[in-house]
């Protein structure tokens, strides 16, 4: 049966956990935008051995599982290079290498969509590489593809228990160790489950309304009569 007195006693140590999650995630979010950046520019290169490169470890990092990569990271990087990393250091890095290869097909189709005549009108005026991407592409490239980098934030919020798996303390580490001193499943899990429910309900109530804010800027007349 649910017990009130015992869901009171466990929300102090939940809340506890909860910025442990939350900052995984944004910073993991944070460095998929970088990481999805420089994939997409790369893809992009003239210089071909950059370019292949750049897909070949886009496609082999989509190939394999986050949970293995969590564990090369964290095992397997300091046996080999006796670099180690905290598990929140290396959750952060794995959430952001592993979802930057999906940004990086989110950030190459906001380029793709730039019309070919921007980038004629950037070599007329003689604008260097640098300057055309900075000042003409991706400020036209970014702004329509934001609604969908908001939804890999939501995704990479719920990816986060799988950094249990090397012992970072977030909420569902947090739900397994109650459990395993309390015996009672029921409320510790579906405390967890809630949180993750009303984080994700939240974030994507930004999202929609963030997507409706540029599809207003975009068309500010849109709905207006004649």
């Amino acid at each position: 049966m649910w017990n009130w007195d015992y869901v009171i006693e466990l929300l102090p140590v939940f809340l506890k956990a909860f910025p442990v999650t939350l900052g995984a995630a944004f910073l993991g979010f944070t460095l998929s935008i970088v990481f999805g950046l420089l994939f997409a520019l790369a893809g992009r290169s003239a210089f071909w051995p950059i370019r292949w490169t750049s897909r070949a470890i886009v496609e082999f990092i989509r190939s394999t599982p986050l949970l293995v990569q969590v564990f090369f990271l964290y095992f397997s990087v300091p046996m080999l290079t006796s670099f180690a990393m905290s598990a929140f250091i290396t959750g952060v890095i794995a959430l952001g290498l592993h979802y930057g290869t999906y940004m990086s097909e989110v950030f190459r189709s906001g380029i793709d969509a730039v019309p070919r005549g921007q980038w004629e009108a950037a070599t007329a005026l003689h604008l260097s590489k640098r300057k055309t991407w900075l000042s003409v592409i991706l400020p036209q490239a970014l702004p329509p593809v934001v609604p969908v980098m908001g939804n890999y934030l939501i995704v990479i919020f719920k990816e986060t228990p799988t950094l249990m798996a090397i012992t970072l303390v977030e909420l569902l580490l947090t739900a397994k160790t109650e459990v395993s001193a309390s015996y009672r499943v029921f409320e510790p899990y579906t405390i967890v489950g809630l949180i993750f429910l009303v984080v994700s309900l939240i974030f994507s109530i930004g999202v929609r309304r963030l997507e409706n804010r540029l599809s207003q800027r975009e068309n500010p007349g849109g709905g207006g009569k004649r």
